[in-house]
């Protein structure tokens, strides 16, 4: 896709998020490193309880990042990676506090990994989930934070049975592309707000998914099926909530006759109905958790006002991703 359609996204995501503010509503959604022969990493060894900053670069381009490592982190101790994909925006500081994952990693004892998308990548630095060469294994950004991913693990001794990839909007979109290109490093993947994979190829056909358009294909939803949890509001002005129907059909396969759904309701105290669907292959093991969050937009559930995009009224997007991740 040629640079002036990247900005013409970028342009029209951010007129839709002026509308959406005008409305009372707050989108995530606002809208070629060049090719190297070497990889190189930047990774500071950090202390427990630290969040460090450094940067990682591939082939297909360089981005920063920060991770989070919990006080019980000791050399030797394999602990879990959760990586965090932001959305259009926003930066991993931002995303962190608003999606308070670092707090619940601390209780639950992950690391957590954000990298970090550039302006020079996406001038308003969302994850290109719509562009065709960002869709596959080793290619693009997918092969960058895979690349990335792999060096936190190599470095850090982190568990490899027990990588999990999740992130917001543009970037639930992006962890719906890793877990499809990449399911022998991430065990399982949580999409909130985000779209199916093949779902755009370009900047129109991006806005037509986003308007809730039937994908073209479902470029990812061959081979291995990841389990997954998904998020999606039923009031998202900005990512239509089909898209979390479509995301949880490619999730399980729509051709899977076997699978047992057990639908539960919930509401959270002061705060958003909820309808949580559990997808079970016929051995029992759990492919999907959909939450359809009744009353809520284009936001994370349950998160922080410090961060940008957040819906304190839950459920807490965060910590269920986490639970469901850790027993998968």
């Amino acid at each position: 896709m040629a640079m002036k359609d990247t900005l013409a996204l970028g342009r029209l995501l951010e007129a839709t998020a002026a509308i959406q503010r005008a409305l009372g509503r707050q989108p995530a959604w606002k809208p070629k490193q060049p090719r190297r022969r070497t990889e190189s990493v930047e990774m500071p060894v950090g202390q427990a309880g630290a969040f460090i900053a450094g940067s990682y670069t591939h082939q297909h381009g360089t981005r920063p990042y920060k991770l989070y490592i919990p006080t019980s982190y000791s050399a030797g101790k394999a602990l879990p990676l959760v990586v965090m994909l932001h959305g259009c925006t926003q930066n991993p500081d931002d995303f962190a506090a608003g999606t308070q994952m670092n707090t619940i990693a601390e209780e639950r004892q992950c690391l957590v990994l954000y990298p970090a998308q550039t302006k020079s990548a996406n001038q308003s630095q969302c994850w290109n989930w719509f562009k065709r060469s960002h869709q596959r294994r080793d290619k693009g950004e997918p092969a960058i934070i895979a690349g990335m991913t792999r060096e936190v693990l190599k470095r850090y001794g982190g568990d490899p049975r027990k990588v999990y990839v999740a992130g917001l909007s543009a970037g639930g979109a992006m962890a719906a592309v890793m877990g499809a290109a990449y399911p022998d490093l991430y065990a399982a993947v949580g999409i909130h707000s985000g779209l199916p994979v093949g779902s755009a190829h370009d900047v129109q056909s991006a806005f037509a998914a986003m308007r809730g358009a039937p994908p073209a294909s479902a470029s990812g939803s061959a081979g291995r099926i990841v389990p997954a949890i998904v998020f999606h509001g039923d009031r998202d002005a900005t990512v239509h909530p089909s898209n979390g129907q479509q995301v949880a059909s490619q999730c399980v396969g729509q051709d899977d006759k076997s699978i047992d759904v057990i639908v539960q309701r919930g509401q959270v105290p002061g705060g958003h109905a909820y309808t949580c669907s559990v997808h079970k292959d016929a051995s029992g093991r759990i492919l999907l958790e959909h939450w359809e969050v009744h009353g809520a937009g284009h936001a994370w559930f349950g998160g922080s006002s410090r961060g940008s995009y957040t819906d304190p009224k839950g459920p807490d997007a965060a910590r269920e991703m986490l639970r469901f991740f850790l027993r998968s």
